[in-house]
């Protein structure tokens, strides 16, 4: 047998002598009870769990776009900077939209002029139409040229706006905090509004606000729907946890792969998750009894865990089972049994098996 096995074979052999109290214990000893702090472990309602894979993203992510034909002046950001709202992303030449702007301006100049002079005209002649010296085809005539006046005005202040939105785009901002993730375009490039569609210029993701995306098998969906509930495991064996705010099912299935998926939010300040880490989900999807003890009680010899049992006149070292854990908490699985006294400081309890194996030796 070869020596790793030999050795996981005899440790569980001490826990089915230990757990039935037949055999000797790591270390036993009559007299008082130990004087060590410790606690009675109790089985405890909890929900069962199931863990599947998920992705991070962002809540708040977009690709900024280009609205104007223009020049790339500037871009004071690069890729990984954190930015702030409002901090500008990138900045076109303008020297075309300004030149429009002008343009526009002299247009709803002229056309403002050419409505008043309509409009005068039309108040005299509605007068002398009242006293019947013009006929009415005159009258109408004038209202014509008043409204049409009018209209080429409207159009004139439309096409100021378009152009005073087009100047605007060349100064594009961050709608929100974040951080850049990609830049689509360099310093001297020219870009395009359309067609066919705008031409991507800046990636940016909020961190403040993080999602996670899960796929889960169809026979699983019913039981997430029923309770509701699920932690991001953010080590390993789930010593350290995130619950989330809230969990969303879609309402249909992927036809390919026939999963669902399942959408949790997290709290708004989550430390040590970043958009497009995989992590461990922890569903629940039932109730069950576990044996939970603190992880500060734990012993580990090399590969084993164990824990200080702590009897009427002796304390033993017992080799565990150990499962999930439940933040400062680790389940047992085999090796404790329900109502058992364990020391809750493993270093005293080795100092006092220490100093009593010393008395009574021989």
């Amino acid at each position: 047998m070869k020596p790793v096995l030999r050795h996981v074979v005899m440790s569980l052999a001490v826990v089915a002598l230990t757990a039935c109290g037949k055999g000797q214990p790591t270390a036993e000893h009559a007299g008082t009870q130990p004087a060590l702090a410790g606690m009675v472990v109790r089985a405890q309602s909890a929900h069962d769990e199931q863990v599947w894979d998920g992705v991070v993203e962002a809540v708040n992510q977009a690709t900024i776009t280009a609205q104007t034909n223009a020049r790339v002046l500037e871009l004071p950001h690069d890729v990984n900077d954190v930015v702030a709202k409002g901090d500008v992303l990138v900045r076109f030449t303008d020297v075309e939209q300004k030149s429009s702007r002008s343009a526009a301006q002299a247009q709803v100049a002229a056309a403002e002029a050419t409505y008043r002079e309509a409009l005068a005209a039309y108040d005299r002649i509605e007068k002398v139409y009242a006293k019947g010296y013009v006929s009415g085809a005159q009258m109408d005539q004038q209202r014509a040229q008043r409204d049409a006046a009018q209209a080429a005005l409207a159009a004139a202040r439309a096409q100021r706006e378009q152009v005073g939105q087009a100047l605007d785009y060349t100064v594009l901002r961050a709608p929100y905090a974040g951080i850049v993730t990609r830049r689509f375009v360099q310093v001297g490039e020219a870009v395009q509004a359309g067609p066919p569609s705008p031409q991507p210029l800046i990636a940016l993701q909020s961190l403040d606000a993080l999602r996670v995306n899960v796929q889960v098998p169809q026979a699983a969906v019913e039981a997430i729907r029923h309770y509701g509930a699920a932690q991001v495991l953010l080590d390993g064996d789930g010593g350290k946890r995130v619950k989330a705010t809230n969990v969303s099912v879609f309402p249909y299935a992927d036809p390919q792969t026939h999963t669902f998926n399942v959408r949790l939010l997290l709290p708004a300040v989550t430390a040590g998750l970043y958009p497009g880490m995989t992590v461990k989900v922890a569903f629940a999807r039932g109730d069950a009894s576990r044996l939970l003890l603190p992880a500060s009680a734990l012993v580990q010899r090399g590969e084993l865990l164990g824990v200080y049992v702590l009897g009427e006149h002796d304390a033993s070292l017992r080799l565990l089972r150990i499962g999930h854990r439940y933040g400062d908490k680790v389940e047992v699985l085999a090796g404790l049994e329900d109502g058992e006294r364990i020391a809750t400081d493993p270093a005293a309890a080795a100092r006092w098996l220490v100093a009593h194996r010393a008395e009574t030796a021989p």
